[in-house]
């Protein structure tokens, strides 16, 4: 680990004089602290200024950089290639990478007290293009989090990326074009919560709400979803890519219920808009670094398991698709209307799952969507470990996950009426 203290010494400023400076600046304001990195790669309210303090910590204090070599990683991309490459003579093009970063960070706040954090992070990703009577497709898969590259690549655990991607990219291969119109939607378990990050989450931060911008800001403790529907954003799960053992401003993080059987029960909250809104922060001040602001963020959001078996939904859906992976999309955080690309997907036509089908988009609006959902899976999975969100400019790493879960209506956007 690297040490924390290295933040002066290239400086002409000592500690103790950062804490002076620091004390007297803040005397006469609300709230603030000072915020150190080393990566490489209004109205006063009620807010208590005291941070809890907790032991516990979601991650090593590693260096995922040093712990493999530049050699070590060559090797293991070129046996990536052959190993595709083995598997199917439509495969044109091969494409992986590593992405490694620790970043260090330290807070001071007024009267010298000092909180620290070294946060690991890395991501392997592999990309397959399959070329056959001169249609060509694409699959991408990869994985990541807060370990070490041996966690995920091990005893040649990078096989299964590869394998997934190949996958992918031999199913939309065979695909159809999707069909249009309004229809149940099966959503699978896993990655497609980030549909859920993306119309709801977003907002659900305190920022928005504090504003009155978010369609969700005058609904606090009202029904904003099916009964069954329990949404939370957590940032203390073990190794996970939005987990976070402090957030950015030194508070802890924590598991914090956002809906909770269909009732909206919280926003995420930072410091500045927890004192305004006179609550709490949640833990989710998070900045992308030191050039930023803090902001209110997401971290590993997710919906809780229900009951009914993804079999369940399928036999209830006459007509319809089942949305397995999801890739870019767009949303407006003041209606929560969005439009989203189905990555892999599958028409369902008459209670079974049919032909792939490609070229598939999810519109509408969050607040409807969770009004909409009429089963609950109990499969609740984890995204593998690679979503990035943006807001205001910054990027931060982060999670989702979800149960399938049966949308009783929904426009789906296609090539095929």
């Amino acid at each position: 680990m690297s040490s924390m203290s290295n933040f002066f010494e290239k400086s002409d400023l000592s500690r103790s004089e950062a804490e002076n400076i620091i004390s007297d600046t803040l005397q006469k304001c609300d709230d603030g602290e000072l915020y150190l990195e080393n990566s490489k790669k209004s109205k006063k309210g009620t807010y208590n200024h005291e941070i809890p303090k907790s032991n516990k910590k979601y991650y090593e204090n590693i260096n995922p950089i040093e712990q493999k070599s530049l050699n070590e990683k060559i090797k293991i991309l070129n046996e990536v290639n052959n190993y595709l490459r083995s598997k199917d003579d439509n495969i044109k093009q091969v494409t992986a990478n590593f992405l490694g970063e620790q970043k260090s960070v330290e807070i001071i706040r007024s009267g010298g007290e000092t909180l620290t954090d070294v946060r690991p992070l890395i991501r392997f990703n592999v990309s397959v293009m399959l070329e056959k009577n001169g249609r060509k497709e694409t699959g991408v898969y990869g994985v990541g989090g807060r370990q070490s590259y041996d966690s995920y690549l091990k005893d040649d655990n990078w096989k299964s990326v590869c394998d997934e991607a190949l996958r992918i990219a031999s199913v939309n291969l065979e695909s159809k074009p999707a069909p249009a119109g309004e229809m149940k939607v099966v959503l699978g378990p896993g990655w497609p919560a980030i549909l859920i990050h993306e119309a709801v989450g977003h907002g659900l931060e305190g920022d928005f709400n504090r504003k009155k911008t978010s369609a969700f800001h005058n609904l606090m403790g009202q029904k904003v979803a099916s009964e069954g529907v329990t949404i939370v954003d957590d940032g203390t799960i073990d190794n996970r890519r939005g987990s976070l053992t402090i957030d950015d401003e030194g508070t802890p993080t924590e598991k914090t219920v956002l809906i909770e059987n269909g009732i909206l029960k919280n926003f995420m909250q930072d410091r500045l808009n927890a004192r305004l809104m006179k609550t709490k922060s949640t833990g989710s001040g998070r900045r992308e670094n030191y050039r930023h602001i803090v902001l209110p963020r997401m971290r590993n959001t997710m919906m809780l398991s229900g009951n009914q078996t993804q079999d369940e939904m399928i036999k209830a859906v006459d007509k319809g698709i089942f949305a397995v992976s999801f890739g870019g999309g767009q949303v407006d955080i003041t209606s929560g209307k969005f439009v989203f690309n189905c990555t892999e997907a599958y028409e369902i036509v008459n209670g079974k799952i049919g032909s792939p089908i490609k070229g598939a988009t999810l519109i509408g609006d969050g607040p409807s969507i969770l009004k909409e959902v009429s089963m609950v899976g109990n499969d609740m999975m984890m995204d593998p470990g690679i979503g990035t969100c943006g807001k205001a400019g910054q990027g931060v790493p982060v999670g989702v996950a979800q149960p399938s879960i049966l949308i009783n209506k929904m426009t789906v956007g296609g090539t095929k009426l």
